[in-house]
C-alpha cells in the first residue's frame, strides 16, 4: 500500500510539472509570436496618409492619455491627406484621457476637413471625442450620448474585518490619498470627491452646449447621463445626420469641396500587439486552460489591451457601461 501511495505521488507531481512547463510553452510561444508581428507590421505608430486620398480613424474602445495617439494625429495634420473621417465606437474613459483626444482632433480639424462616423457606440468620452467635430454622423441604432462624470472606488472594509485586517497609516492631513478603499469615506472625503464630480460634470456639459449650439433647456435634455439612438439623437441636436462612411464622404465632397471620387485610406494610430486577432485567441484560450474564465471571456470580447485597461483605470471617468449580464 505504501508503495502505490509513493507512486500516485510521484505521478501527480510530474502530472503538475507538466501542466507547468506546457503554460509556460504556451505564454513564451504567445511573446514570441506577439514580438514578431509588431516588428512585422507597418504603421505601429501611425502611417503617413497617401497624397489625394481620405484618412480614416479608428478610435475604439476604452479612451486613456496616449502620447503615441497624439503624435500620430500630429502626423496626420502634416500629411497629405485630403481630409479625415474618424470613426467611434467607444464607451468612453478618463476624462483627461477624453480631453487630450478632443483637443487633438480639434487641432487636426483646423488643417483638413474633418467628419465623425459614430460605428455603433459614441458615449462619455466617446462623445466628447465626436463633438470635436463639425458634423456628426451616426446609424439608427448607434447609441450616443451619455453626458456625466463618474468617480468610483472599491471600499472592502467589511471584507478586512470579516478576514480579521486593519491598515493602519499616518498622513499629513485627513484628506491626503482619500477615499483609500480601506476605511469608511468620510463626509469631507465624499463631499471633495462630489465637487471634483460636479466640477468636471459642468466642464462637459458646457463643452457639450458650445459645439452643438444648444441652450439651457435643449441640453437639460441630454445631460442627465442617458445614452440616445441615432433616431432620437438627431431631434436632441447630438448629432447632425444619419448615415455611414459614404454618407461622410458626401458630406465632406458638397460641403468642404473635397475632390470627387477619392478613396478612403486606414491611417493606423497604433498597433497594440496584445490586440492582434491571433493573439487574442491564444491568450484566451490559454486563459480557459487556466481555470481563468472570465478573464479570458472579457479578453474575447475586447482584446487583450482593452481587458486591461478595464481593471486597472482610476480616476475621473467619462465612461458609460451597461449592467454585465450573468
Amino acid at each position: 500500500m505504501s508503495l502505490d501511495s509513493d507512486i500516485i505521488v510521484d505521478r501527480r507531481r510530474i502530472r503538475r510539472k507538466l501542466t507547468f512547463w506546457r503554460v509556460m510553452a504556451a505564454l513564451i510561444a504567445i511573446a514570441a509570436i506577439a514580438g514578431f508581428a509588431l516588428i512585422a507590421t507597418p504603421g505601429a505608430r501611425g502611417t503617413f496618409a497617401a497624397a489625394g486620398s481620405i484618412a480614416r480613424v479608428q478610435i475604439d474602445g476604452l479612451i486613456r492619455s496616449d502620447s503615441d495617439r497624439t503624435q500620430a494625429l500630429e502626423r496626420l495634420e502634416n500629411s497629405q491627406a485630403a481630409a479625415v473621417i474618424v470613426h467611434i465606437n467607444s464607451p468612453g474613459g478618463t476624462t483627461a484621457g477624453s480631453e487630450q483626444l478632443y483637443d487633438s482632433l480639434v487641432r487636426l480639424k483646423a488643417k483638413k476637413p474633418l467628419v465623425v462616423v459614430v460605428e455603433g457606440l459614441a458615449a462619455s468620452g466617446g462623445y466628447i471625442t465626436a463633438i470635436a467635430s463639425d458634423h456628426i454622423i451616426a446609424q439608427q441604432s448607434s447609441l450616443v450620448g451619455s453626458i456625466g462624470v463618474l468617480f468610483q472606488y472599491p471600499n472592502v472594509t467589511e471584507l478586512l474585518k470579516t478576514i480579521g485586517v486593519k491598515v493602519e497609516e499616518v498622513k499629513s492631513s485627513p484628506l491626503k490619498a482619500a477615499p483609500n478603499g480601506f476605511e469608511p469615506t468620510s463626509p469631507e472625503a465624499r463631499a471633495a470627491l462630489d465637487a471634483l464630480v460636479k466640477d468636471s460634470y459642468a466642464w462637459f456639459k458646457g463643452l457639450v452646449k458650445e459645439r452643438r449650439d444648444m441652450d439651457d433647456t435643449q441640453l437639460e435634455k441630454v445631460a442627465d447621463g442617458r445614452v440616445f439612438t441615432g433616431r432620437q439623437a438627431i431631434d436632441l441636436k447630438l448629432i447632425d445626420q444619419i448615415g455611414d462612411e459614404k454618407t461622410a464622404v458626401t458630406w465632406l465632397v458638397e460641403q468642404k469641396g473635397v475632390k470627387k471620387g477619392l478613396s478612403v485610406r486606414d491611417y493606423k494610430l497604433q498597433s497594440r500587439f496584445g490586440d492582434l486577432p491571433f493573439l487574442k485567441t491564444a491568450a484566451a484560450v490559454t486563459l480557459e486552460a487556466l481555470g481563468l474564465g472570465s478573464i479570458a471571456h472579457q479578453i474575447g470580447q475586447t482584446g487583450v489591451a482593452q481587458a486591461v485597461d478595464r481593471f486597472g483605470m482610476d480616476g475621473m471617468l467619462a465612461l458609460w457601461q451597461p449592467a454585465a449580464s450573468n
